[in-house]
Order: structure tokens, then C-alpha cells, then sequence
């Protein structure tokens, strides 16, 4: 009987932190920026979590840790799906944009319904740029 009364006081406990945590959370309001994960040059290094923030003047990712990396200049390449390699590392239902800036290329893994808002704040190389490229880096 005293297991019984431990449990449910373990989940009164654990349901009230955890909608305590919640409240603070919307009350901090909506997350600025596009959730991501970056590496660069592309197709080598780690994969660094981060934001990109579609700034009015030019886009820039900000690492978790670091410095921001502005992408003036950047065009997106092309999107792929990621690899099962790369499907270790990143979650597997990502799309990855290559991006080329002034600093060189990068590879940003962001999931498919931020993908569109990203291609806005990036926008697509070549002459054609009035849609996003397609799913495999096709226009």
C-alpha cells in the first residue's frame, strides 16, 4: 500500500514540474529564428546545432556555441534528403540545403516544414529563382 501512495506522489510531483515548465515556456513566447543544424565547408566537418535568423539585410546562422556566420551573398544550391550516414547524426525526416556564400558552402539540415521559410531567407541560385528547388536539387 505505501508503493501505491510513493507512485502517485512521484506522479503528482513529475506532472506538476513538467506543466510548471511548460507555462514558462509559452510565456517566453514563440522561438525568433529557423531551428537547424550546419556544417561547413559542406560535405565534411560535424554537424553544429544552431538558428538561422532571416534578418532584413542578410540572413546569418548563429552555433549554439561560436560565432555567428553571416550568408551574405548565399544562394541555395540545392536540397537533398540526408544520407543513412548522415541519418545518424541529424534526424533522418531532415532536408538538407547546400548553401553557397561569400565565406565558401554549407550544408544546413533543417526538418520539412521550416524548409520553405529557409528558402526564403536564402534564396535559390540561378537565373530561375522564383520557386524552391526541388527534392533531390533539381529546379
Amino acid at each position: 500500500m505505501i508503493e501505491y501512495v510513493f507512485i502517485a506522489g512521484a506522479a503528482a510531483g513529475t506532472g506538476w514540474l513538467m506543466r510548471r515548465k511548460h507555462r514558462r515556456r509559452v510565456a517566453a513566447g514563440p522561438a525568433v529564428g529557423i531551428p537547424c543544424m550546419a556544417r561547413r565547408p559542406a560535405g565534411s566537418g560535424r554537424w553544429r546545432s544552431g538558428r538561422v535568423y532571416a534578418d532584413p539585410g542578410a540572413a546569418r546562422w548563429v552555433p549554439g556555441r561560436g560565432e555567428a556566420v553571416a550568408l551574405t551573398g548565399g544562394r541555395a544550391t540545392g536540397v537533398r534528403a540526408p544520407s543513412v550516414k548522415e541519418g545518424i547524426s541529424i534526424n533522418p525526416g531532415s532536408r538538407i540545403v547546400t548553401c553557397a556564400y561569400e565565406g565558401g558552402d554549407m550544408e544546413i539540415a533543417v526538418m520539412p516544414l521550416d524548409l520553405r521559410e529557409l528558402l526564403a531567407a536564402v534564396p535559390q541560385a540561378g537565373p530561375d529563382a522564383a520557386g524552391p528547388p526541388g527534392p533531390e536539387g533539381a529546379p
